[in-house]
């Protein structure tokens, strides 16, 4: 199974008053990976809203951490596309997520998922979309 790795460095903005990442940064992580394949595709990130989020928490980043996202999809649907994702830093595992979008018409209507993107889901071609940057803190290369 291909898994999508989206890499990054956590921002001052990122962060609550305790000083490490607020939860729902985690949350547009996931989502900004999974953006990187609709655009991929050639298809509006705008038509894929939440049906469904869950995250668990396992450890703290603060700001300065890097991170890795890895997304991979677990079910598609004639509509809908689950993923579960996880945010690693230094090896470890920070968040675990899932998250269900379903692509909808103009009008907010379910739709068939375009054919580009089931193309590309059902091939596994969402690898890597750049080259791989090496990110202090983050170690390995794209998952695969």
């Amino acid at each position: 199974m291909t898994t999508h790795r989206s890499t990054g460095v956590v921002r001052f903005s990122e962060t609550d008053a305790s000083g490490r990442f607020h939860h729902a940064s985690a949350l547009l992580w996931a989502e900004n990976a999974e953006h990187e394949i609709y655009r991929a595709a050639g298809v509006p990130v705008e038509a894929f809203p939440r049906r469904a989020v869950s995250a668990s928490f396992e450890r703290p980043l603060v700001h300065g951490d890097a991170y890795a996202v890895e997304l991979v999809v677990t079910k598609l649907g004639r509509t809908s596309v689950t993923w579960a994702w996880r945010v690693v830093n230094e090896g470890l595992t920070a968040v675990t997520g899932s998250h269900t979008a379903v692509h909808v018409d103009p009008s907010g209507r379910p739709t068939a998922l375009p054919d580009a993107l089931r193309r590309r889901l059902d091939l596994g071609g969402y690898g890597p979309l750049t080259p791989d940057a090496t990110v202090p803190g983050v170690s390995g290369g794209p998952a695969r």
